[in-house]
């Protein structure tokens, strides 16, 4: 299937490993430019270098995220160098898992105002190439444990406010040709990402968490890459307001 990518301007928060980067590298080999940010600068230097390799218009700068007025910065930046955006990606997550104020106030900042943030900046971008093409697109990486809950932590409950405001985004520009979409991954492993620290460090409790799975396996990056590069792309342009469980049927709820 021709995604029809090719010459695409996406921006990606948080590109330089595990799912965003898979989605990074996914985008570029369907032909798509690309600007990633995260906050270390050397991971963006040799994460851009990597990129290029497949031949595309690649930029990259180090942004913390939470810092709203330097994240609008960068995309305006980016969509300068890249030429507009098509498509914006917000894949970044503090992924703070206690109930304290610290980890509510961090997951917030992050996941939520970063959501919100990078889509007001690139909003007059979008807006410019719906016009020309017909459609542009806006991607949230949240997670099933928006609809999973064992305790009143923090984690869960930010990403179902991010799948709310997605379907809010959605309603609201659809006559405009902005579409916004959610994927929900379930358990992604990734060396150095979290599940692969909770094989390291908790094995016992790896294996209970990997033995939910009906499939019997943790998601890889790519799995995951895979469903946001479509659901980004022009050819889902009739799919905006859903959240797309990529999860290996752990969840037990049924989705209308």
């Amino acid at each position: 299937m021709d995604l029809h990518l090719k010459g695409k301007n996406a921006v990606i928060l948080g590109g330089t490993r595990g799912i965003g980067r898979a989605i990074a590298e996914t985008l570029t080999g369907e032909g798509a430019n690309v600007a990633i940010c995260a906050r270390n600068a050397d991971q963006v230097k040799d994460a851009v270098g990597a990129l290029k390799s497949k031949g595309t218009k690649v930029t990259g700068g180090a942004v913390d995220i939470m810092d709203g007025a330097a994240l609008k910065s960068w995309i305006a930046k980016a969509a300068e160098e890249l030429g507009g955006i098509d498509i914006l990606i917000s894949n970044a997550g503090a992924m703070a898992q206690g109930a304290d104020p610290a980890s509510w106030e961090s997951n917030f900042k992050l996941d939520v105002l970063g959501a919100v943030n990078a889509f007001d900046a690139a909003y007059p971008f979008l807006e410019k190439a719906a016009e020309k093409n017909k459609d542009a697109a806006f991607v949230i990486i949240a997670s099933v444990s928006a609809a999973e809950a064992d305790s009143a932590a923090s984690y869960g409950p930010i990403k179902a406010a991010l799948i709310h405001y997605a379907k809010g985004l959605a309603r609201q520009h659809a006559k405009r040709g902005i579409r916004t979409n959610v994927v929900s991954p379930g358990m992604v492993y990734f060396e150095g990402g979290v599940w692969n620290m909770v094989e390291k460090n908790m094995p016992d409790y790896f294996k209970t968490a990997m033995a939910r799975n009906p499939t019997g396996r943790a998601a890889s990056p790519q799995d995951i890459a895979n469903a946001t590069v479509f659901l980004a792309s022009p050819a889902s342009s009739y799919t905006t307001g859903v959240n797309l469980l990529v999860d290996g049927a752990i969840s037990r709820r049924v989705n209308f």
